[in-house]
């Protein structure tokens, strides 16, 4: 019952959060945060159970619950969580803590429905991360969409609105795209078995033609690489994080995108091995193109939150490249470059806001000289740029490591091209640092450094990026545990 939990209390958390803001704000930031931070523990008390080699429980599903939903249409209720499954949950949850502290002050307006919005988003993602019926995991993916939307259009900047809307048609496009190979996927193995269900372990292993095959895995790649986003599918991310509220672009940029290569690893490379090492070439050339055209645009932005857009599907460029790579060690690699992306890009999010908040302005520009009147602020800043570049000793440095000698016993060239992209991240990295904090205090600064829960938060994150960039064991061998059970996609 735990898993199913982990979703109902967040439903529940927004729908008592929502209602007694009217009574007083202070009430709804308090329930939401009590929340999160219980389901945060709740994981904690998974993190007790061994999710090591050989310690699967029936089906390979360390924790599982199984309920008959709508059993005419072979529809359950059927959540599941292995080692990869476990690690994302609980970077979910963790982030949604963080968003939750960040948006006490910084959210004034409509407090009650902000917070609806948070915790419904936040359990969308923890349905696709915990769905074993595809269905249900349609349904939390959609889930995730309509929170957005309005994350975006209520709490953003003056062009949200736009912003709002483009994220939108992107995203419901492309899930209308899943939604009808999910049902062409559905009706082939009714035509193969006499049985209909949206089960993942049924669906697994479905005879499919080649054509047909490769039409329905399209179907399903168009809805993850909108939301990783991948390039050229990515325009709708620099916008969106643009005009919205920076713990906004926390869940947006760093755990949306989490979803999207989960969804990869776990469905489209088991259920259409055959057309994925097909397009594996296509896919792996945009990967280089993403890592190399985004550093290039991050280089050229003026905004601070449009940098750092880029400068995360850069990150998620490596994602892509691992995810079609086809080996252990890229996979590997790849979850954990989407756990140190989602922290260290969150991290420079959140930085950007402190900075917007203080100077009124995301234009660097308008910046300069910085570092004389809030040091501190300054130097965490340096830190999670320098993250972003992969320094090692950090967790990003890992990942793409990884990656990248996971892509170099595949794909020599390819693995070449992609290390320029960490050359390339230099640049941006340091121009950020350069043009906001350094220089001369034109502008004649007198400005407040950080307040006590922004560094406290900002602490964290630092200390789990030095863990993951210092001692990656933990994960890795957590992750053995989903290797243990999908021999052909981690060996």
């Amino acid at each position: 019952m735990i898993l199913g939990w982990l979703i109902v209390i967040l439903i529940a958390g927004g729908l008592i959060a929502w209602p007694l803001a009217r009574l007083h704000p202070l009430l709804s930031r308090l329930i939401a945060l009590s929340a999160v931070t219980l389901d945060l523990a709740l994981a904690l008390v998974l993190a007790t159970r061994d999710f090591g080699p050989g310690s699967t429980a029936g089906g390979g599903w360390r924790e599982e619950l199984d309920w008959s939903w709508i059993p005419q249409f072979g529809i359950h209720f059927h959540l599941g969580m292995d080692g990869l499954s476990f690690l994302l949950v609980l970077l979910t949850l963790f982030l949604g803590v963080v968003a939750v502290v960040v948006s006490w002050t910084e959210i004034a307006t409509a407090v009650g429905f902000y917070h609806f919005n948070l915790l419904l988003i936040l359990a969308g993602i923890l349905g696709v991360l915990l769905s074993l019926d595809l269905f249900l995991f349609y349904f939390s993916w959609e889930l995730m969409l309509v929170p957005m939307y309005f994350l975006i259009s209520v709490w953003g900047r003056e062009r949200r609105t736009h912003a709002a809307v483009k994220f939108f048609l992107f995203t419901q496009l492309s899930g209308l795209l899943m939604l009808i190979a999910l049902l062409a996927l559905y009706f082939a193995h009714h035509q193969a078995t006499g049985i209909y269900t949206f089960e993942y372990q049924d669906l697994l292993g479905t005879p499919l033609d080649p054509h047909r095959a490769m039409w329905i895995m399209l179907g399903f790649l168009a809805a993850f690489a909108v939301k990783l986003p991948a390039f050229p599918f990515h325009t709708w991310l620099p916008d969106a994080c643009a005009e919205a509220s920076a713990a906004s672009n926390l869940v947006l940029a760093s755990l949306m995108a989490a979803t999207a290569a989960y969804a990869m690893i776990r469905f489209l490379l088991p259920l259409f091995p055959e057309a994925v090492h097909t397009i594996s070439p296509l896919m792996i050339v945009l990967a280089v193109i993403g890592i190399l055209y985004s550093a290039i645009l991050a280089f050229s932005q003026t905004n601070l939150m449009r940098l750092v857009a880029y400068a995360s599907i850069g990150h998620l460029g490596f994602v892509l490249l691992g995810i079609f790579a086809g080996n252990s060690l890229a996979l590997r690699g790849t979850v954990m470059t989407v756990i140190a992306h989602g922290v260290s890009i969150g991290a420079l999010f959140l930085v950007a806001g402190a900075v917007e908040k203080r100077v009124q302005s995301r234009e660097i520009d308008t910046m300069g000289g910085l570092w004389d009147t809030i040091p501190c602020l300054s130097g965490v800043g340096l830190f999670f740029a320098l993250a972003a570049l992969g320094l090692p000793g950090l967790g990003d440095f890992i990942g793409e490591f990884l990656i990248l000698i996971g892509t170099y016993q595949a794909h020599i060239a390819a693995a070449a091209v992609a290390a320029l992209g960490v050359l390339a991240a230099t640049f941006y990295a340091l121009r950020f640092v350069q043009y906001a904090f350094q220089g001369t205090n034109i502008h004649s600064w007198h400005l407040p450094d950080l307040a006590a829960h922004e560094g406290f938060v900002l602490g964290v994150l630092i200390a789990v990026l030095l863990w993951l960039g210092l001692y990656p064991q933990p994960v890795l061998q957590t992750l053995a545990q989903a290797a243990s059970h999908a021999p052909a996609l981690w060996r």
